[in-house]
């Protein structure tokens, strides 16, 4: 089935002047019109009845992106997800969840289709990467967008983010408050890393600034999201010198792996090893056996900020000058205590 993109391509003009021609947003002269026209009659592109009415209403529906990436939908972002569908209904606006399934640049592609093809008013992207294509290829063709995590430049974007560095300085210190000294983190995968993935890129040099302010010797592991990669970090961590007696969490689906790991080799969580959790969930954090200590996400508030956000925009809004850095906060569990002397 022919797509606006195969019409634009097909009449030699951008997708938004076959968005303008569809919808009648915008004027257009009569060739170019006749040009967008005769395309879509020779490709068989049929506007749907979303796009028709696009010119007379809004679609009340945003989209929610999910990640392209390994990170797929876990427990934590499957709570913002319900989270946003809550704060769009308070709008009076549905949510459509689009999975990412190509490359940034395919994904983008489709995206801005969605959107000029008047499926949906505006995008929420759930993560991003330093550089996410898809971020720029909306921004040339004016679509609404909101990212929830931060590209490399957020001057005149909307971007709503967890506050890593504020995140990752109260694990620390948490643990280093207990008497911890030498502190590991277990991150992210390193291909996540070498992509760009903000959360990764930023909670790496995050733990550096961290374990100096703190002076804590501290040991920075990457770990694959499966429990596979969990049982490689603790093994990593045990065997640095000095291994740490304290591990900050950031992987949620690898720390399922690490957990079984510790068990396996006779390590009491949380007698020979603390383990505090950041950027995850109550609910997640529950599931683990001890329960995790942790710094969760605030979800409804990182998807009530996105959300309107967002839908102030589609109205004619002004995107924040500056980026929304949301707190994580303390959650109590059983993993996490004093060290036993060596």
């Amino acid at each position: 089935m022919a797509t606006m993109q195969d019409v634009a391509r097909h009449a030699g003009v951008s997708l938004s002047t076959v968005s303008y021609v569809i919808n009648k947003t915008r004027p257009i002269s009569d060739a170019t019109r006749a040009r967008v026209e005769a395309a879509m009659i020779e490709l068989g592109y049929r506007r749907n009845a979303a796009a028709r009415s696009l010119a007379s209403k809004r679609s009340r529906t945003i989209a929610l992106v999910l990640p392209s990436t390994e990170n797929a939908l876990g427990g934590t972002l499957s709570e913002i997800v319900t989270q946003a569908a809550r704060a769009a209904r308070a709008r009076d606006n549905h949510v459509a969840v689009w999975p990412g399934l190509g490359t940034e640049e395919q994904d983008a592609a489709e995206i801005q289709d969605l959107v000029l093809g008047g499926a949906v008013d505006g995008v929420v992207f759930l993560e991003v990467s330093l550089d996410d294509a898809r971020v720029a290829t909306l921004e040339k063709v004016d679509v609404p967008f909101v990212t929830l995590g931060r590209p490399a430049r957020t001057e005149g974007r909307a971007c709503v983010d967890i506050d890593f560095d504020a995140a990752v300085d109260e694990a620390v210190a948490l643990l280093a408050a207990e008497g911890h000294r030498q502190i590991g983190f277990v991150n992210h995968s390193e291909a996540s890393q070498r992509r760009g993935y903000g959360p990764s890129v930023r909670a790496e040099a995050a733990f550096a600034t961290a374990t100096r302010a703190h002076g804590v010797v501290g040991t920075h592991v990457w770990a694959d999201e499966d429990a596979a990669g969990g049982r490689g970090a603790l093994d990593a961590l045990l065997g640095a010198a000095p291994a740490p007696t304290a591990v900050v969490l950031m992987n949620e689906t690898a720390g399922f792996g690490l957990l079984a790991q510790a068990r396996r080799r006779g390590v009491d969580v949380p007698g020979d090893l603390s383990v505090l959790a950041i950027a995850t969930s109550r609910g997640v954090g529950a599931l683990a056996e001890p329960q995790l200590t942790s710094l969760e996400v605030p979800a409804e508030r990182l998807a009530r900020h996105a959300v309107e956000t967002l839908l102030d925009l589609v109205e004619g809004g002004e995107a924040p000058t500056e980026p929304i850095l949301v707190p994580c906060a303390l959650a109590p569990g059983d993993s996490v205590a004093p060290p036993r002397d060596r």
